[in-house]
C-alpha cells in the first residue's frame, strides 16, 4: 500500500492543498480491466496523460469497471478540464494499444459520461486515501 505525504503547497499569495478524488466508469460498466494486462495498460495510459498535462497522481486504483484517483491539478486547471484530458487521451491510448477493444466499443467511447470529482480537505485526507486503497475489499474482489 502506498501512503501520500500531505504537504501544503506554497503559491504566491496562498498556502493550501489541492487534492481531488476522481472516479469514472467504463461505458455500460463493462469489466474492461479484469485482466492484469488491461489493468496495467489503462494505468499506464492514465499516468502518461497526467504526466503530459502536469496532473500529479498520488493514488491510482484501477478496478474492473471503474477508476479511482487522488490527484493534484495544476494551478488554474478546473476539474472538468482534468476529466476531459484524463478520460479522452487515456481512451485514445488504450484503443491504440488494444485494438480488439474496438469490437466492444465501435464508436471509441471507453468511458461513460460524467464521473465524480470531490475536493479532499486536510481533515478528510486519510479517510479518502483508505477508501481508494481498499476498493477491492469494498467490492469483494480481494
Amino acid at each position: 500500500m502506498e501512503y501520500v505525504n500531505v504537504d501544503l503547497r506554497h503559491d504566491n499569495h496562498k498556502v493550501g492543498i489541492n487534492y481531488w478524488h476522481m472516479e469514472f466508469t467504463t461505458k455500460y460498466r463493462y469489466k474492461m480491466f479484469g485482466k492484469y494486462k488491461y489493468k496495467s495498460l489503462i494505468e499506464a495510459c492514465i499516468r502518461k496523460v497526467a504526466y503530459n498535462h502536469n496532473i500529479e497522481i498520488h493514488i491510482l486504483n484501477v478496478m474492473p469497471e471503474h477508476i479511482h484517483l487522488l490527484v493534484t491539478v495544476p494551478k488554474g486547471m478546473l476539474d472538468e478540464k482534468a476529466f476531459q484530458l484524463l478520460k479522452g487521451a487515456s481512451s485514445y491510448y488504450f484503443f491504440k494499444n488494444h485494438e480488439k477493444a474496438r469490437l466492444r466499443y465501435p464508436k471509441g467511447h471507453l468511458w461513460s459520461r460524467g464521473g465524480c470529482a470531490v475536493t479532499v480537505g486536510y481533515n478528510q485526507f486519510s479517510e479518502t486515501e483508505q477508501y481508494i486503497l481498499k476498493q477491492a475489499e469494498h467490492h469483494a474482489l480481494a
